[in-house]
């Protein structure tokens, strides 16, 4: 059976939507409180969303210096899966595991909605998704705008490590469709090894169709074929 720790910060509140949503299709989940700074080989690490520490500062800057994030860096270094979702993508940012950061929406709004997302990353959290088909996964931030430098956008097309981008329903990558502003529709990435994921849309939210869209399940399936 697949494994997962679901790390919990002071201010996270997404622990349990995770913890549900990865146990609904079979996966053994466990928390982490961010004091701890160890995890099995085999276990997906999720840093979930929330405002750790209140987002004092900036959105993960408290954040990144828990201890736990140590423990998240040598688990990557030995190729364990790590994924951040929301205020966990701008925690890896902040701790330098992926390139970037978050920023305030081009809107200055708290932006709350659906999104459809189109994968483009061949990494194991998206290999197994069809390509063709944009997922209808919901935001929730308020500094969800991703920006980097043109290099380091260059570099992120070029080495295919765009895990997602936001699209209309049908697909189409285009700026009506760009909910806070993110540099190229980016609305999520890979590290250079593809085993670290940082994603602003919540796929948790997303676990069944009673929530109006199971789409977000196909991200944990997709890692599930791998374990397979």
């Amino acid at each position: 059976m697949m494994k997962a720790a679901v790390v919990v910060f002071p201010g996270t509140w997404s622990d349990g939507d995770c913890t549900w949503a990865l146990q609904n299709i079979g996966i053994d989940v466990r928390k982490v409180w961010h004091r701890e700074s160890s995890f099995a080989k085999d276990e997906l690490v999720v840093l979930p969303g929330g405002f750790s520490y209140g987002d004092y500062l900036r959105c993960g800057a408290i954040a990144q210096f828990s201890p736990v994030i140590e423990g998240v860096r040598s688990h990557a270094a030995k190729g364990g899966l790590v994924i951040g979702i929301c205020n966990g993508f701008q925690i890896l940012c902040e701790s330098g595991l992926l390139p970037g950061a978050l920023v305030r929406n081009k809107s200055l709004q708290f932006r709350c909605e659906d999104t459809y997302l189109i994968p483009g990353s061949n990494s194991p959290f998206t290999k197994n998704i069809k390509s063709n088909h944009a997922l209808q996964i919901p935001i929730s931030h308020g500094e969800g705008n991703y920006y980097a430098d043109e290099q380091t956008l260059d570099l992120l097309e070029e080495q295919d490590r765009i895990a997602f981008q936001y699209s209309n329903s049908i697909g189409d990558v285009d700026q009506n469709s760009n909910p806070n502003g993110s540099s190229r529709n980016i609305a999520g990435i890979v590290n250079d090894g593809g085993n670290i994921l940082g994603m602003m849309p919540h796929p948790e939210r997303a676990c069944e169709q009673l929530l109006g869209s199971d789409d977000g399940n196909q991200i944990w399936l997709s890692l599930l074929e791998e374990y397979l």
